[in-house]
C-alpha cells in the first residue's frame, strides 16, 4: 500500500479528550516515529511510568509538556484522575519506560477505565521488545503466546510454567539479568534441557545480542558468563510426536483436572490447563466443579 502523502487524511491530528498510547524506543532513539513526536508535541499532558526517564526523552526532542506519573503502585488513584481530565476535554499521551504501553504494563488498566467511560483511545504504534525478539529468534512465529515476567514467588512461577507444559505455540518471556539463571533452571525443569530457546538482550542497542541455542546450553554458558542487560526469552513450543496420544486421552474430565491439582496447581489453574489440553472454553469444565 502506498504511503498517503495527503496530511489532511493522516491520523496525526491530536484530538481533545483522547488518550494516545505512544510507543517509545527500546534502545535506539532513531526508532521513534515522526507521528509519535507529533503526538507528544501536541497533547495537553503526558502520563509516564517514570517521569524522570521520559523527561530525558522529551528534553532530547525539545518537547516541554506537563507530566504526571502513572505506574503500578499509583494506578488505582491516578487512573481516575487522568480519566477525569480526559473527560473534561484534555488530551493525554501515555508512555512507558520503553516500548509499547499497556503490554505487560499498568497502561492496560487505564485503557480499561477509558473504555468503560467511553473515552476515545488510539495507538501510535512502534517498538515492542517481545515482537522484536520473536522476529529475530529463528523459531516459529505463526502462533505465539506472550507470558511477560514470571512471578518472583516460587509457587506462582511453578504454577505458571506448569500450565505451559503442553503449550505448542512459541512462548515469549521477559526477564531481568539478576533472575536469568534461576529462570533458565525453571524452564529446564518444565520443558527439558533440549528445548530450543533464543535469548535476546539489549535489543536495538549497540551491544544487541541474540543467542539461539538450547536451554541446557544456555544454562552452561551462564555458569561462566554473567547475564547483562534486559532479556527477552523466546522458547519453542512442544511438538506432539506423530501418532502419539495425549496423556489425558481416556481420562474423565474430573481425573484430568485432578491430575493437574496433584502436580501442585490450584483448582482454578488445573481447570484452565485441562481446558487448554482439550481445546474447550474453561467455563465448560468449570461448570462440572461449581458444586464441589
Amino acid at each position: 500500500m502506498p504511503i498517503n502523502s495527503n496530511n489532511s487524511e493522516e491520523k496525526n491530528r491530536v484530538l481533545p479528550g483522547t488518550l494516545y498510547l505512544v510507543a517509545t524506543p527500546i534502545g535506539n532513539l532513531s526508532d521513534l516515529s515522526e507521528r509519535a513526536v507529533k503526538v507528544l508535541s501536541g497533547v495537553d499532558f503526558i502520563a509516564a511510568e517514570d517521569t524522570r526517564n521520559s523527561g530525558r526523552l522529551l528534553s532530547f526532542l525539545d518537547i516541554r509538556k506537563p507530566m504526571v506519573s502513572y505506574f503500578e503502585h499509583n494506578k488505582r488513584e491516578r487512573g481516575p484522575v487522568i480519566c477525569d481530565r480526559l473527560a473534561a476535554g484534555e488530551s493525554c499521551a501515555l508512555v512507558t519506560d520503553a516500548g509499547t504501553p499497556a503490554i505487560s504494563d499498568p497502561g492496560e488498566d487505564l485503557v480499561r477505565l477509558c473504555a468503560e467511560q467511553g473515552i476515545p483511545v488510539t495507538s501510535v504504534p512502534g517498538c515492542c521488545a517481545g515482537i522484536t525478539a520473536l522476529t529475530l529468534s529463528g523459531l516459529p512465529t505463526g502462533r505465539f503466546t506472550f507470558e511477560g515476567f514470571l512471578s518472583v514467588n516460587r509457587q506462582e512461577r511453578r504454577e505458571h510454567l506448569e500450565s505451559l507444559r503442553g503449550e505448542r505455540r512459541t512462548m515469549i518471556f521477559h526477564e531481568a539479568p539478576h533472575k536469568l539463571k534461576t529462570t533458565l533452571d525453571d524452564l529446564s525443569d518444565t520443558f527439558g534441557g533440549e528445548r530450543r530457546i533464543a535469548l535476546c538482550r539489549e535489543l536495538t542497542k549497540l551491544n544487541e545480542e541474540v543467542m539461539r541455542t538450547t536451554i541446557s546450553d544456555a544454562i552452561a554458558y551462564y555458569r561462566d558468563n554473567e547475564p547483562r542487560g534486559e532479556y527477552v526469552l523466546v522458547v519453542d513450543g512442544t511438538v506432539k510426536p506423530a501418532g502419539a496420544s495425549a496423556f489425558w486421552e481416556g481420562m474423565t474430565v474430573e481425573d484430568h483436572v485432578t491430575h493437574y491439582m496433584e502436580q501442585g496447581l490450584s483448582k482454578g489453574d488445573a481447570i484452565k490447563a485441562a481446558a487448554h489440553d482439550r481445546g474447550v472454553p474453561k467455563n465448560e469444565i468449570y461448570k462440572l466443579f461449581v458444586n464441589d
